[in-house]
């Protein structure tokens, strides 16, 4: 009977990481129960991408920072971040609602977590990358069909503002620094914007630390602890 309840958990494990990268950590010392997002692929939006891209839905993530939130036995959450970018609304949508979230949040940025991925990446309480990792800042791009009308550019710098007023708000970058790095014309040669690697991240204040999972693991941990304890 045992057995039998086990192998449907071990199942049901699987299946969540196939459909949506998602799983509950809880084999620790601590015994701490964490919950473990990834954000991988490209951030997908209101249109559905083709089947061979790797996405990352809004629609399954949103309900599950609301679960995690609401469930008593969840005691901090971990994300792990690999992406190109992708919606900028629902890039945003998944970062003002991870900063929202009352219980310990680490990020670790993993091979790169690019343009509206930069907002999701600082949205916890730290955030680490490794050292090769990288982060691309850029100016917000529109695909598609384009009107080429003042309002439409009206748009666009105001999308940018929002992105540039979260990412300051949740990092130790300058609004005016991060729109610098975000309009810079030497480093892309078909774009305008910076590539930052794992320790350039962090000296512009983007991210917190250089790091790994180790890293990430033990400081999501000890925010864990900190909560329970009711330190300051």
């Amino acid at each position: 009977m045992g057995d039998d309840k086990n192998k449907k958990q071990g199942e049901e494990t699987r299946e969540e990481i196939k459909e949506s990268g998602q799983l509950i950590l809880d084999k620790n010392k601590k015994k701490n129960h964490i919950q473990l997002i990834t954000i991988i692929g490209e951030i997908e939006g209101h249109d559905n991408l083709g089947s061979n891209s790797k996405t990352t839905k809004y629609e399954h993530i949103l309900p599950k920072l609301a679960a995690a939130e609401d469930d008593e036995n969840i005691d901090g959450l971990l994300f792990l971040l690999h992406t190109m970018g992708g919606d900028v609304e629902a890039g945003l949508a998944i970062a003002e609602l991870i900063a929202s979230i009352s219980k310990p949040t680490v990020s670790l940025v993993l091979g790169g977590s690019h343009s509206i991925g930069v907002p999701i990446a600082v949205s916890t309480d730290c955030s680490f990358i490794v050292p090769t990792g990288t982060m691309v800042v850029h100016p917000v791009r529109m695909s598609g069909t384009v009107i080429g009308a003042k309002q439409t550019f009206d748009y666009f710098r105001q999308m940018q503002a929002r992105i540039s007023f979260f990412v300051s708000h949740h990092s130790d970058i300058s609004k005016e620094r991060f729109e610098e790095l975000m309009m810079e014309t030497k480093m892309l040669t078909k774009d305008v914007g910076t590539i930052l690697e794992g320790s350039e991240a962090v000296e512009e204040g983007i991210i917190d630390e250089v790091g790994g999972l180790k890293e990430a693991m033990a400081e999501l941990q000890r925010r864990i602890e900190k909560q329970k304890t009711g330190k300051h």
